[in-house]
């Protein structure tokens, strides 16, 4: 019995050496998930790769072009994917990129950046200034492509860490012309599993993000109406039919779509920004063009609104003996509704412990919903994705600038941080999805 005894014993003891060797494993390999977003970012903090970045940057603001006129920054972003021995696909959609990093084979995901300029006159005076009047950078797009090309740069010297393939999407045509949209129609989505985009925040301080699960920027649409009437001399109003009276009447009724109609819950906007009529102080004019965007947190909200606004608009009209006519704009515009931009759950849960692990917990905020739009919510409608926001402000500079201001200026020590999170998030995506692709029963495709 002695002997059983011992052997038993010895047994037991190997058997919790194992348990321990294992647990220990297990451990490291944590371990080294949770440091690798670290090395990325000591990486591009390098010197030589922020001062590349830098440079790719500032080419971008001095040369702005607009929607699917992007031709010399496609070609500058070409150049480079070329340097780094980087495939790529061009054009698409006119003027877009997209890159792949990796082993060419499932699973994929994807890492978007917007590349078009606003048609506004930049009024910053700098080294770097636009060089094309009316053209301008004004919401962070250079730094955008920059920071993707970054990651590019990171993955291309760390292939080892993917279990897959990075798709780097170069989208034109981000500031009202649906570029997300026609990408998707070419199938630059067919075969990746989630997408991941970010958004330079000038109000937020450099080395934090922020973001949250669910509905994260609301869905938008525009609209112009042309309100006519029967012009006339102002003092004998009673021979004319006022367009000016009717326009008004229904700029305020347009407001209770949202006071008297809309559930207060779910959070939605009717602005009207834009009145034309009449040019002289005795005139009453023939007619009257007022024009505005509606937005909501719901595909079903926007098209609530929609109707309602052409109903109101038309029946104020005729209350003030006028016609109307309604433009959504479906015609002229390649999509004239945007999708609320809508992050999913689980690559929120991913996000937080990436970003957690680069930049601390500290550092990562939640944030109520704005209701501005990003058409990276057309990505979303198709696969789950992800969209967040980097902080940019320095505690020890003036402020700067919202977006979309003629003002508005990058601190480009945010470039590091966006290659680095772009590259750890879809690094730590691939090596999570990667196991289901290993199944031989599985019918998959190689390539996109």
């Amino acid at each position: 019995m002695g002997f059983f005894k011992l052997v038993s014993f010895v047994l037991i003891l190997q058997l919790l050496n194992t348990i321990v060797v294992l647990s220990s494993s297990s451990l490291s390999s944590s371990h080294g998930l949770s440091e690798f977003p670290k090395k990325f970012l000591d990486f591009a903090k390098r010197q030589e790769l922020v001062d590349w970045m830098v440079g790719i940057r500032r080419k971008i603001h001095e040369n702005p072009e607009l929607g699917y006129e992007e031709f010399e920054t496609s070609k500058l972003i070409r150049q480079e994917l070329d340097k780094m021995g980087i495939p790529y696909k061009y054009p698409v959609s006119v003027t877009g990129v997209v890159g792949f990093v990796g082993t060419g084979k499932p699973p994929f995901v994807a890492i978007r950046a917007d590349m078009d300029a606003l048609s506004m006159q930049e009024l910053v005076e700098w080294e770097h200034k636009s060089k094309h009047p009316g053209k301008m950078h004004a919401c962070g797009h250079d730094a955008h492509v920059s920071m993707l090309l970054g990651a590019a740069k990171i993955l291309k010297e760390h292939l080892e860490e993917l279990k897959g393939t990075v798709v780097l999407v170069f989208q034109p045509a981000e500031e009202g012309g649906g570029g997300a949209k026609k990408m998707l129609d070419v199938g630059v989505l067919e075969n990746v599993d989630a997408i991941f985009g970010l958004h330079v925040a000038p109000d937020r301080p450099i080395g934090t993000v922020a973001s949250r699960p669910g509905p994260l920027l609301a869905g938008s649409g525009f609209f112009d109406a042309v309100i006519s009437g029967k012009g006339g001399h102002a003092a004998i109003p009673q021979h004319s039919i006022d367009p000016i009276l009717a326009a008004s009447n229904v700029i305020v009724s347009l407001q209770h779509l949202v006071s008297r109609e809309a559930d207060p819950l779910d959070s939605q906007v009717v602005t009207v920004a834009k009145f034309q009529g009449g040019g002289a102080f005795n005139v009453i004019p023939d007619s009257v063009t007022i024009g505005g965007t509606f937005r909501a947190f719901s595909k079903e909200s926007l098209t609530q609104l929609k109707q309602r606004i052409e109903e109101v608009i038309k029946g104020q009209a005729a209350v003030q003996r006028c016609s109307a006519s309604v433009d959504f704009y479906e015609k002229e515009k390649p999509v004239p509704l945007f999708p609320p931009t809508i992050n999913n759950k689980d690559l929120h849960d991913l996000f937080q412990k990436v970003a957690g692990d680069m930049l601390g917990a500290d550092k990562i905020k939640d944030m109520q919903p704005l209701m501005g739009s990003e058409d990276f919510a057309f990505y979303q409608e198709v696969i789950p994705g992800y969209f967040f926001f980097l902080g940019m402000q320095d505690e020890t500079s003036p402020p700067l600038k919202s977006v979309h201001s003629p003002y508005f200026m990058i601190n480009e020590n945010v470039l590091p941080y966006g290659a680095a999170l772009h590259a750890s998030l879809a690094a730590r995506y691939l090596l999570a999805a990667e196991p289901k692709f290993h199944s031989p029963e599985e019918n998959l495709h190689d390539e996109l």
